[in-house]
């Protein structure tokens, strides 16, 4: 690898690094004989996780940071004076199978600043893709950005090499996107969302009657929200998201908590400091969105539009409806066990299935993987419990639950890794 290639990566992996709709869940492209690569199986390489819970490596990667577009939150904007650079077509795909035969990769997840206008961008990045999976015959993951404002017939085209396309909305609400980005509006956003949809629907349907079509997009889309730079509430964030999961292609939104990377903008807030303790209250209500039948208007309301940042979503629920506790483990629905704090869907699952062999305790509860430090205040079983919300009252146990000390811990992975609350 001559030094050239080596400046042009550093400068494009670094430009990259605010982007962290990277997960590699939801696919599963296996290698074939004389193929390279398989999606199930230093700079620029990021950790990320399958839908089995494996953690692997991308090579994280802008094409080009070069872009027409002065977004106020980007690095990359056309106002800024950093260092840019460009990879062509044939670079990248020779850097990326390069990396994969030395066993630093097992996939790509490719963005790029806007040149020109949307299509030449996301036509040079389809490009890409198209030549590591038929001259390289690559069968590894690949995550392409799709540009927004880009045409139906270029996002078509993506779909049938990429495992997973992504458009990211930045901003929750069009008023402050405006603010911010004067170039870009939510329309150019949700139709290249809607392409993808459309897309992987008719994809469904040929599949039917052709057993052998070529798949599109079978990972679906992603996107990602910027947290802290704007003055959305986490209701407005929540309420998008949860709009967003009304789509059946949409796997993912990702939430970044906002970096001061252009401190001389004032319409940005000085922040010291990224807000990831919100950012990681955001991911746990979004897995309850997901997971857990829990709406937007359990978590967040106009009188709360916010989540609590000292505990997480879910115990902040329970210690607001103390009526619906304490939960009788060995009679309660799936539904029901689902919003104990400390019982998980895996646990809740085993609950249920267990249960009808034999009564359930604490000593079993535990075994099954349920927090019993968090759910003995709101459940009962066959022993008797010490005590319960109703004797100790929300207030008791929120000060038995809070942490006695702040912990030092990496909040960043914290948002990324949702355990069972």
């Amino acid at each position: 690898m001559n030094e050239q290639i080596l400046n042009k990566l550093k400068i494009l992996a670094e430009s990259a690094k605010y982007d962290v709709s990277c997960a590699s869940s939801g696919t599963s492209r296996r290698n074939i004989k004389g193929g390279l690569g398989n999606t199930v199986g230093g700079w620029g390489i990021c950790h990320s996780f399958t839908e089995d819970g494996r953690c692997i490596s991308l090579l994280k990667i802008m094409l080009t940071n070069h872009c027409i577009y002065d977004c106020a939150y980007c690095i990359n904007r056309i106002s800024n004076d950093i260092p840019r650079a460009t990879f062509s077509v044939s670079e990248l795909v020779e850097l990326t199978i390069e990396f994969y035969r030395r066993n630093y990769i097992e996939g790509l997840f490719l963005s790029s600043g806007v040149v020109r206008n949307p299509d030449y961008t996301m036509e040079r990045l389809v490009r890409v893709a198209k030549d590591l999976r038929e001259k390289h015959r690559f069968n590894g993951y690949i995550h392409l950005k799709s540009i927004p404002g880009a045409s139906r017939e270029i996002v078509r085209q993506a779909g049938l090499y990429a495992d997973r396309l992504s458009v990211n909305i930045e901003i929750p609400t069009e008023e402050n996107l405006k603010r911010l980005a004067p170039e870009k509006d939510h329309q150019s956003v949700y139709l290249p969302m809607q392409y993808i949809q459309q897309g992987v629907t008719e994809n469904m349907e040929e599949r039917k009657k052709y057993r052998y079509a070529p798949r599109f997009a079978p990972g679906g889309q992603s996107t990602q929200m910027i947290v802290g730079a704007t003055s959305e509430t986490d209701k407005d964030i929540l309420n998008v998201s949860a709009a967003l999961y009304q789509r059946p292609t949409m796997k993912r939104v990702y939430y970044s908590g906002y970096v001061s990377v252009n401190t001389y903008d004032k319409r940005l807030p000085a922040l010291k400091q990224p807000p990831l303790i919100r950012e990681n209250r955001l991911y746990q209500a979004d897995w309850l969105l997901r997971y857990y039948q829990f709406s937007v208007d359990e978590l967040v309301n106009d009188t709360t539009p916010d989540l609590d940042l000292e505990i997480d979503p879910k115990l902040s629920w329970a210690l607001r409806h103390p009526e619906f506790f304490p939960v009788n483990i060995n009679t309660a629905d799936y539904e029901t066990l689902l919003r104990v704090p400390g019982i998980g869907v895996r646990s809740a699952r085993l609950i249920v299935a267990s249960r009808r062999f034999s009564r359930i305790g604490f000593y079993e509860l535990k075994k099954m993987g349920a927090v019993i430090k968090k759910a003995q205040y709101f459940i009962t079983c066959h022993e008797l419990p010490e005590k319960t919300i109703h004797e100790l009252g929300s207030t008791g146990v929120r000060k038995l639950l809070l942490p006695k000390s702040p912990k030092k811990t990496d909040e960043r992975q914290l948002s990324l890794n949702f355990q069972d609350n």
